[in-house]
C-alpha cells in the first residue's frame, strides 16, 4: 500500500493536511528554506550550500534570490543558467521542471496542488499534485501564477500578472487572467520594439 507521500508523487489523491510524514517533510523543507533566506547575499558560497541542501544538485549558472518558498524543495528541477527573482513560491508536491535559460520575475508562483470541488473531501485534507513543465528560454514577468498540470513551451514570454491555466505552445506571448496567447514570437526576427536588438 502506498504512503500518502508516494501517492502525492504518483499523482493520486492523498492526505496533504493530516498525514504525519507529509507534515514532517514540509516542516523540514521550511527549515531549509528559512536557512537559505537568512544568509547574507554577499556570502555566495554559504548561500549556494544552503540552496543545494534545499533543492539537491544545482545546475550550472542557477541564481536564486531570497526569499524563496517551497513545499518540499527536492521536486523542483532547473536547467542551466536559470534566474529566480525575489519571493517566488514553488508548490512542488508534483515535479516542477524548467529548461535552460528560464528567467522568473519576483512574486511568481508555480502551484501543483489541485483540490476537490466538494467541501467534504477538501475538509478531509485531500489534494492531488499535478506536474508543471516549462521549456527553455522562457521569461515570466512579475507576479505570474502557473496552475497545476500546465506545460509551457520553449521560447514563451508570460506577461506580468498573468494566470496560466492551460498548456501554452512554444514561442507564445501570453497575457491576462486567464492567460491568453496574444501572439507568436518569431525568434529569428526582431519585433516592433525599437529598443530590442
Amino acid at each position: 500500500m502506498l504512503s500518502h507521500y508516494e501517492k502525492m508523487r504518483a499523482g493520486q489523491w492523498y492526505d496533504a493536511n493530516y498525514d504525519p510524514d507529509i507534515l514532517a517533510k514540509r516542516e523540514a523543507a521550511k527549515s531549509r528554506a528559512h536557512r537559505f533566506n537568512q544568509i547574507d547575499p554577499a556570502d555566495r558560497k554559504e548561500a549556494e550550500t544552503a540552496l543545494a541542501k534545499l533543492l539537491g544538485d544545482l545546475p550550472e549558472g542557477l541564481e536564486v534570490m531570497a526569499p524563496l518558498y517551497v513545499d518540499y524543495g527536492d521536486n523542483i528541477h532547473f536547467g542551466k543558467h536559470c534566474f529566480v527573482n525575489h519571493a517566488c513560491y514553488f508548490m512542488d508536491g508534483a515535479r516542477i521542471e524548467f529548461g535552460d535559460h528560464v528567467f522568473i520575475g519576483p512574486y511568481c508562483g508555480f502551484y501543483t496542488a489541485a483540490h476537490p470541488l466538494r467541501a467534504e473531501a477538501r475538509n478531509a485534507g485531500l489534494e492531488q499534485a499535478r506536474s508543471i513543465k516549462v521549456g527553455s528560454d522562457c521569461w515570466f514577468g512579475a507576479n505570474v501564477s502557473v496552475m497545476p498540470g500546465v506545460s509551457i513551451g520553449s521560447g514563451s514570454v508570460i506577461g506580468a500578472g498573468s494566470v496560466v491555466t492551460k498548456d501554452i505552445p512554444e514561442n507564445s506571448l501570453v497575457m491576462g487572467v486567464p492567460g491568453q496567447v496574444i501572439k507568436t514570437i518569431d525568434q529569428d526576427q526582431g519585433n516592433s520594439f525599437t529598443n530590442e536588438p
